[in-house]
């Protein structure tokens, strides 16, 4: 039987593959940089618009099975473009366009093939947009390969560069590792219930005999373990640090914010809609995945002395509070599921904005070797006072002090998730780590105002895309900052 497909429910993603198809075209016939970054970006902003245009609708799905339109029951459709979806779909597109304008001066200085990098970068945003919309269990891990797979390209694509080439092979045989078990996984949970719709998983689970519950519990933390992969929690957390420093810059920032939402989307998409009658099962893992990985990479964190490996291993530890409130397990899900879209929407803007910045300052370090550790940003208020002021309150809210209320907020909300799930003790091991995260935020927030032991001084400034995504990025984190609720009440309503 042939499918109806609503072309508008995939029109984000379905913008992005021709854009991507005619960027290759365009770059065999040596169209100029400008020409090709300029399309990359377009398209982003023109998938951006198509998903504001459906959150003006109603819920749209496709791809659904024949026999559950028959049944005149509702359809269970592999492709979803609900609240939840376009929220993510939108706070990725976002952030992929402030990748675009970071990798405008890293393609030249990096001398990377611009039509290459587009390329793939694009095809890894339709991974993601596919991932968060998907629910099947094909569809999810055809989307999450997707997504994967040009990753570990664009991370070798410094060709002349041995430590680039070993960052993408380490993501690859880390990868590879997580996609077999979660392969596995999948194909329990499907031998004990029958079904790849997660829709009709989920009832299939709650009334599963006796015998098959050991597989149907192997299964889902098989599962659980693909996507722990995918946010860079304990223990698939250490291809993290090495990746992101031997990437391109720009990269590391999309493994960092795209890559880590879509992977949160997928995880929470799994655990609420197909595995909640297992709760008691992936529950506690959850939670001590989630107080292993906050906990080992804010101790990591303290020890980093470059600005970029601070960065990784901050994000492993900002993983450990998005996993927290999901330890609930069954017990006040979509409050959990709310806390912890509410943490990632919040944190993709503030950890963009601190990458930005170390973007523009490490090209200007690349020349004279400078901007590396942490100590060379002492003195960056004199030289660059707005930029400075931008990265500390970047940092301020990565803390979760005032005024960065946003990440205040965002700490918040997943304490009283994890609090009223009953989680107690975890919400202690949040507490001891926040304040340790407290010292290595604010120890390179001070850098920033504190005297430079050289008196050299820089006349060269960023370029004009970091000068745009900086600016972007600390406009949305003052507003949000003033008014948090407007996340919070969108993500109240998606989810």
């Amino acid at each position: 039987m042939i499918q109806d497909i609503d072309y508008a429910a995939v029109a984000p993603p379905l913008v992005l593959a021709v854009a991507a198809i005619g960027l290759l075209l365009a770059d065999a016939f040596d169209a100029p940089r400008r020409v090709l970054s300029l399309l990359s970006g377009g398209s982003l902003a023109a998938a951006l618009a198509a998903v504001i245009a459906l959150a003006a609708g109603d819920r749209r799905a496709t791809f659904c099975l024949p026999d559950g339109l028959r049944s005149g029951g509702p359809a269970s459709c592999s492709y979803v473009a609900d609240d939840f979806t376009l929220l993510f779909q939108g706070i990725i597109l976002g952030a992929a366009v402030i990748v675009v304008l970071l990798s405008l001066q890293e393609i030249t200085d990096s001398k990377i093939p611009v039509g290459e990098y587009h390329f793939l970068l694009l095809a890894a945003v339709i991974g993601a947009l596919t991932l968060v919309a998907a629910r099947d269990l094909i569809l999810l891990v055809v989307a999450l390969e997707t997504l994967s797979l040009p990753v570990f390209a664009l991370a070798a694509l410094r060709r002349y560069d041995g430590t680039s080439s070993e960052a993408a092979l380490k993501l690859f045989l880390v990868s590879v590792v997580s996609t077999a078990v979660m392969l596995f996984g999948i194909s329990l949970v499907y031998g004990a219930t029958g079904a790849m719709h997660l829709d009709r998983i989920a009832p299939a689970l709650a009334r599963l005999p006796a015998d098959l519950d050991p597989v149907a519990a192997l299964g889902s933390v098989l599962v659980l373990a693909g996507f722990a992969f995918k946010v860079a929690a304990v223990p698939f957390h250490f291809w993290a640090p090495d990746v992101y420093q031997g990437s391109p810059l720009p990269v590391a920032a999309f493994l960092a914010v795209v890559s880590k939402a879509a992977g949160f989307a997928g995880l929470a998409i799994v655990l609420a809609l197909g595995l909640p009658a297992y709760g008691h099962v992936w529950g506690p893992v959850v939670a001590v995945l989630a107080a292993l990985t906050m906990t080992l990479g804010n101790l990591a964190a303290l020890r980093q002395r470059t600005a970029i490996r601070l960065l990784a291993w901050s994000s492993v530890a900002q993983s450990g509070y998005m996993l927290a409130p999901l330890a609930v397990g069954s017990r006040r899900l979509p409050e959990a599921v709310a806390a912890t879209t509410a943490y990632v929407a919040l944190y993709a803007v503030m950890n963009i904005g601190a990458f930005a910045v170390v973007i523009g300052f490490h090209r200007r370090g690349t020349a004279t070797g400078r901007w590396d550790t942490l100590d060379d940003y002492r003195g960056l208020a004199r030289r660059s006072p707005a930029v400075a002021t931008a990265l500390a309150f970047f940092l301020i809210c990565l803390a979760g002090l005032p005024p960065g209320v946003m990440g205040l907020f965002a700490k918040v909300v997943v304490f009283r998730a994890t609090l009223a799930g009953g989680v107690t003790w975890l919400a202690v091991v949040m507490a001891v780590n926040t304040v340790i995260g407290l010292y290595y935020y604010l120890a390179w927030a001070v850098r920033l105002f504190t005297p430079s032991a050289t008196s050299e001084d820089y006349d060269a400034a960023p370029g004009l895309g970091v000068r745009v995504a900086v600016t972007a990025a600390a406009a949305g984190a003052v507003v949000l900052s003033v008014a948090p609720q407007i996340v919070l009440q969108t993500v109240g309503q998606a989810t």
